[in-house]
């Protein structure tokens, strides 16, 4: 999956102009409930203002609120300015770049504002691939690095019809063992499946049902 595929769209997007006044964005900061708006010169991306960026200012500045309102503009008050994503990075790697920061702004290789990606989607988006989002039954388990071990799940899923909502993997301490996380519906025939697991080599390590 790509950013381009998760992003809100520029049409979507609340954004500001680089020459708007400050007091706008704290009102429109405040009326979305938002943290942070892109700024642009007409179509072109030119940063990120943050409610906190703004505060920080205001403080160092020393000015009266009025002041500070009347002779700052959104363009004064800006961070991200060249850190954005061009839509074509996968989708994963948005997490660490959101990690303490509210969006990133999607762009054209001629800077030209696409949309945005924000903190929420993707927090979202790993939601959804967990099967967050449904009831089910979640398997934890590991199995030894070896080829043809994931075919093997998929026969013994298919030889007992479970129906899957989630199938996430991850690299253990080992190198040699892959701890997997997989949920599926709750039927009846669950003691049966975890059995033949760990009759063909898979070692259950939490099983827990998600309601």
């Amino acid at each position: 999956m790509f950013v381009k595929s998760a992003m809100v769209p520029a049409a979507k997007c609340f954004t500001v102009q680089a020459d708007e006044s400050i007091e706008r964005v704290i009102n429109l900061l405040e009326e979305k409930e938002v943290d942070a708006l892109p700024v642009l010169s007409g179509n072109t991306y030119k940063g990120v203002t943050t409610r906190y960026h703004i505060y920080q200012a205001f403080f160092k500045s020393g000015m009266s609120k009025e002041a500070f309102y009347e002779t700052k503009k959104a363009g004064d008050i800006l961070t991200h300015e060249d850190n954005y994503l061009q839509g074509d990075e996968i989708f994963e790697t948005t997490l660490y770049q959101l990690n303490d920061f509210p969006l990133m702004s999607v762009v054209d290789t001629d800077r030209r504002f696409k949309g945005i990606v924000t903190r929420f989607d993707v927090f979202n988006q790993f939601r959804s691939a967990f099967g967050m989002h449904k009831n089910g039954v979640r398997i934890a388990f590991t199995s030894v690095e070896t080829e043809g071990r994931i075919s093997r799940l998929a026969e013994i899923i298919q030889q007992f019809h479970e129906s899957v909502i989630s199938l996430v993997t991850f690299d253990e301490t080992d190198k040699l063992v892959r701890r997997i996380v997989l949920k599926i519906e709750k039927r009846d025939n669950l003691d049966k499946f975890l059995k033949k697991l760990e009759k063909s080599g898979f070692r259950i390590l939490d099983i827990k049902e998600d309601l």
